[in-house]
C-alpha cells in the first residue's frame, strides 16, 4: 500500500486530486499538506480561513498538516520549511507527495527537483486533462466550490464570489483557463465526494489587495456556535 501526503491548497483541482486517489485501491492517503500565512491566518493566494481549512480536513476525515509561513515569505525559508515537512513524513512512511497541478511545466519540474532528494516521489493525478473536460468533470461529479480569488488583470471583479459551476465557465472571456491554472482565479471546495459532508459557508467582504479580489467566506455563525 503506497502512503500518499496531499498538497492541499482549500480549491478544486486538490480536491479532485483526492477524490482520484480515493479510488486507487493500492493508495492511502494519509494527509493534507497545506501552508498558511501565518500573518493572516489565511491560505496563500486563496485566502481560505483556518477554520473553513480545518473543517475541510474534517469532512475528508484526513489529518491537516499545517507549515505556517511568514509574510512576506523568502522563498529559502518557504523550502527550509517544506523540506523539515519531507522530512517528518519520510519518518512517518510517507512514500509519495500528490499534487493537483494541471498543465504548467516549470512549476512541475519545481516540485519534481525538490522532492527528488527526500526519496518522496511525486505524484500529478491530473496532469495533462484538457482543461475544459476535468471542470465539467468536477462540477458532474458533484464537486461544489466558490470563487475566492481573481486576478483583476484578467477577470472582472464580479466573477469573485460566484459558485464555480457551468455558467461560470460559459462567461469566462476568451483566453481565460476554465480551471484557473494561469492563475485567474482561485477557489474554496464545500462539498464534493471526497468530504464525507458540506461546509456551510457564508459569504463576507469582497476586497482588492495587490492586483487581486478576494471574496471572502467564512464558516455560517450557526456551525461556529455548535462546534
Amino acid at each position: 500500500m503506497k502512503r500518499v501526503l496531499l498538497s492541499w491548497s482549500s480549491g478544486k483541482d486538490c480536491a479532485w486530486a483526492l477524490h482520484l486517489l480515493r479510488q486507487e485501491p493500492d493508495i492511502e492517503v494519509v494527509g493534507l499538506l497545506t501552508t498558511v500565512n501565518a500573518q493572516f491566518d489565511r491560505v496563500a493566494m486563496h485566502g481560505t480561513r483556518r477554520a473553513v481549512l480545518e473543517a475541510q480536513a474534517a469532512a475528508a476525515g484526513l489529518p491537516l498538516w499545517q507549515i505556517p509561513l511568514p509574510w512576506p515569505c523568502p522563498n529559502d525559508i518557504y523550502e527550509q520549511q517544506m523540506s523539515e515537512a519531507c522530512r517528518r513524513a519520510v519518518a512517518e512512511g510517507v512514500n509519495s507527495v500528490a499534487f493537483g497541478d494541471l498543465f504548467l511545466p516549470d512549476i512541475r519540474a519545481y516540485r519534481e527537483a525538490q522532492l527528488q532528494p527526500t526519496g518522496l516521489t511525486p505524484l500529478f493525478l491530473l496532469w495533462g486533462i484538457p482543461t475544459k473536460e476535468l471542470a465539467l468533470q468536477m462540477i458532474s461529479g458533484g464537486l461544489r466550490a466558490k470563487v475566492v480569488c481573481v486576478d483583476s488583470g484578467q477577470l472582472d471583479r464580479g466573477f469573485a464570489g460566484r459558485e464555480f459551476d457551468t455558467e461560470f465557465l460559459r462567461a469566462l472571456p476568451a483566453g481565460v483557463d476554465p480551471c484557473g491554472e494561469n492563475g485567474e482565479f482561485h477557489s474554496c471546495v464545500y462539498d464534493g465526494p471526497m468530504f464525507s459532508r458540506a461546509i456551510p459557508l457564508e459569504q463576507s467582504e469582497t476586497v482588492d489587495r495587490d492586483g487581486f479580489i478576494y471574496s471572502d467566506f467564512a464558516l455560517r455563525a450557526s456551525v461556529v456556535a455548535c462546534n
